[in-house]
């Protein structure tokens, strides 16, 4: 059951984000439409206060702004951390949705996660990614609302708007699109300069 409500969710934030962001539309070298995007933010702060009994970090942002947030008992090296260090706060999400060429075999819904963290006695650090690939059918495209509605593999339907409706001419009503979702995270802490 897990599982079926990952596939729907990816299958509409892809189809979503695609819409929501102006994707960029493309074609492989087999002529195969594919629309694709990926983005990274960094943002960097320093370490103002801790109070290791409650574990309790205030960062202060590239701004002058302050946040105090509650680290977790997952993070082992809390205290290798000192004031004044630098947290480094690395996200990336990348969208890529692919029409399936007829006749070609489609995927399976897929879903992986991995995770790592820092040795003992490191300075706190972290990275973790997840993918998610699911293959939806196309059911209608209304080009005047800009609206394109698609059916996931469990059966389930839903109509989103795109952003930028010239996507819409890359896909007919029957195509199979593959969404691809892929985001990771990654956070490291360095003593201060």
């Amino acid at each position: 059951m897990q599982m079926k409500r990952v596939v729907a969710g990816v299958a509409m934030a892809g189809v979503v984000l695609a819409g929501a962001t102006g994707l960029k539309a493309a074609e492989t070298k087999s002529g195969t439409p594919t629309v694709k995007r990926a983005r990274l933010v960094t943002l960097t702060a320093t370490v103002e206060a801790i109070d290791l009994d409650k574990r309790l970090v205030t960062l202060k942002g590239p701004q002058g702004n302050e946040i105090e947030v509650e680290v977790g008992d997952r993070v082992k090296n809390l205290p290798q951390v000192q004031v004044g260090d630098r947290v480094k706060v690395r996200y990336y999400e990348a969208l890529l949705l692919r029409v399936v060429p007829p006749g070609e075999a489609t995927p399976p819904a897929s879903a992986t996660s991995a995770v790592a963290t820092a040795q003992p006695g490191e300075k706190p650090a972290a990275v973790g990614g997840h993918e998610v690939s699911v293959t939806v059918t196309i059911e209608a495209i209304n080009q005047k609302a800009g609206t394109v509605t698609f059916k996931g593999p469990e059966g389930h339907s839903a109509t989103v708007k795109a952003q930028d409706p010239k996507n819409l001419k890359l896909i007919k009503v029957g195509d199979q699109v593959q969404v691809t979702y892929t985001e990771a995270l990654a956070v490291s802490v360095a003593k201060a300069k």
